[in-house]
């Protein structure tokens, strides 16, 4: 099984338990798609943000 078929799984878990039965496993599929895809983009953005609050951990344990 593929991530991200495992993502559609999980993601349409947790929708059931909260009551969303309406969608089909493609719908899954797709959402998981299109939040990877969104995640890429996003990445080279978050990558300076992340370093940041790394190094301020290591300099401030309390942090």
């Amino acid at each position: 099984m593929s991530v991200k078929a495992m993502m559609a799984t999980i993601l349409q878990d947790q929708m059931t338990l909260r009551g969303v039965n309406s969608l089909s496993p493609s719908d899954y599929e797709q959402i998981v798609e299109l939040l990877i895809e969104q995640l890429r983009e996003l990445e080279p953005s978050l990558a300076p943000v992340a370093m940041t609050v790394f190094n301020q951990s290591v300099a401030d344990p309390s942090y």
